[in-house]
């Protein structure tokens, strides 16, 4: 495939669509990083720490940055995406450090076509696949993420009809297992009785989103939605999913002291749109832990719903915008 913007029909099972630059990881895209969602996770934030629980001399890099970044060298094939739907089996297979740099290569793995409706005109879902590795070429990163591209001609039909569900929505235990790292996690805070198995924890400091236009550029983010309010079917530009997901994350780290990264997202659903000036409050909910050397893996599932103004597409309160099922690693001295 030519590297001309694509539409559904120009997509073919196998394509490779990984022309983009690497990224190396620096201080400044880390800045920006925290500046626009505040995260609280103490290991990205603490130098001294970092160091004293990771054994390296650089600091650890935030997972939600980390992701960004791989999703938005991922974009060349999605640069008309109408909406990215969902994301399936992301497991960070070792962490990453300021100073590394990160290579995605994006593969088309399955195309299925909306179905056909009078009057509305036609797009496809395309299964991507994307690995990301660092600058030993070791993996950092594997993902399936499905957006919805528009076709060029509004009547075709392309027959498309494959299976999405191949795309796994969980991760094997020992998969699990092999990507926490051999840290002194009993230097974190405890873990307290609020995070057991059951538990039900509502974020009460919700965040309005801002700036989303500035971490799509600094991404390296294609999708024309998220720029230009023209190009999408709300006629307002379209925030990018990692960005809602990472205020998430960052409401998660205000509520979880001993949080000391995150390990997998089982799969994230982006199950309406958001856009700027939303307010976004999380709703956490334990399904689970798992004893980890000497920390725990969390099971978690996050429900993310936004408020918006009268002003805004599909106005309201308490619209739902996200369901995220993810494993994260805490430590602290109760282990």
């Amino acid at each position: 495939m030519s590297l001309e913007v694509p539409w559904f029909e120009d997509f073919s099972i196998g394509d490779d669509l990984s022309a983009v630059p690497s990224v190396t990881v620096t201080d400044g895209y880390t800045a920006i990083h925290q500046m626009v969602f505040g995260d609280r996770s103490r290991l990205p934030l603490d130098q001294v720490l970092s160091r004293k629980v990771t054994g390296q001399k650089r600091s650890l890099v935030n997972p939600a940055l980390v992701s960004n970044i791989a999703i938005g060298q991922s974009t060349i094939p999605t640069q008309r995406v109408l909406g990215n739907l969902f994301y399936r089996g992301l497991r960070f297979h070792r962490p990453v450090y300021i100073g590394d740099t990160l290579t995605t290569t994006t593969k088309v793995v399955a195309l299925r076509q909306n179905a056909i409706k009078p009057g509305r005109p036609s797009s496809g879902m395309v299964g991507l696949e994307m690995h990301v590795v660092n600058q030993e070429g070791e993996t950092v990163l594997l993902f399936w993420r499905c957006p919805m591209v528009p076709c060029k001609d509004k009547d075709i039909d392309t027959g498309h009809n494959d299976d999405l569900s191949f795309m796994p929505e969980t991760i094997d235990q020992q998969d699990l297992l092999a990507s926490v790292p051999d840290w002194n996690l009993e230097l974190l805070p405890s873990l307290t009785d609020e995070f057991s198995p059951g538990s039900v924890v509502k974020v009460e400091a919700r965040d309005t989103v801002t700036s989303a236009p500035e971490i799509v550029r600094m991404t390296l983010n294609l999708a024309m939605t998220h720029t230009d309010a023209g190009r999408g079917v709300y006629k307002k530009r379209l925030v990018y999913g990692g960005h809602t997901i990472s205020l998430a994350a960052a409401q998660l780290s205000r509520v979880l002291p001993s949080l000391a990264t995150v390990l997998c997202w089982y799969k994230c659903d982006h199950v309406a749109p958001v856009f700027e000036q939303d307010i976004l409050s999380s709703v956490i909910t334990v399904k689970g832990e798992t004893p980890a050397g000497k920390g725990k893996i969390l099971d978690l599932g996050i429900e993310v719903f936004a408020e918006r103004g009268a002003e805004a597409p599909e106005p309201g309160s308490d619209i739902k915008v996200l369901d995220w099922q993810l494993a994260v690693l805490v430590g602290g001295k109760h282990v």
